[in-house]
């Protein structure tokens, strides 16, 4: 028996499992996926700040989370995802290509961070300037925080 091709086998089987439930449109992995740029953006905030050294490891990790994440989170809002998201502006299933469009902008200037990697706290800073608008620019449009 060939152990290495069934552990391979596991392993992209919850691979798998795992994207299908994560892309599910639920209240639940909305906010998983939130959280994943949020922990990013975290990231570079805390070396923009100062408060973590410089390292481009993690700041390019944290750049390549922002940007994948981007990507697939419009997936969330799919036909037959949650609409009834006590935390998500209906205005958004009316103006889903604007709503695309923003997250694409996210995804996009974190690739462009990324390409261009910031080589110190100042860059990152700049580079964080960026994001933080785009952000911005969809929870003001499409997102309602609880009171």
């Amino acid at each position: 028996m060939n152990w290495k091709a069934i552990v391979a086998a596991t392993v992209f089987a919850g691979v798998a499992f795992g994207s299908v439930v994560a892309a599910d449109g639920t209240h639940d992995s909305r906010i998983a996926m939130m959280k994943k740029i949020g922990g990013a953006a975290g990231t570079l905030g805390a070396v923009a700040k100062g408060t973590k050294p410089y390292d481009a490891d993690a700041v390019k990790a944290a750049l390549t989370t922002i940007a994948e994440t981007a990507k697939a989170f419009p997936d969330q809002f799919g036909p037959n995802s949650d609409k009834t998201d006590p935390e998500v502006n209906p205005k958004l299933w009316d103006n889903m290509d604007d709503f695309k469009a923003k997250a694409a902008k996210l995804s996009t200037d974190a690739e462009t961070a990324l390409a261009t990697l910031p080589a110190d706290q100042a860059g990152v800073g700049e580079a964080l300037k960026t994001l933080g608008a785009d952000c911005g620019a969809c929870h003001q449009a499409y997102r309602i925080t609880k009171n």
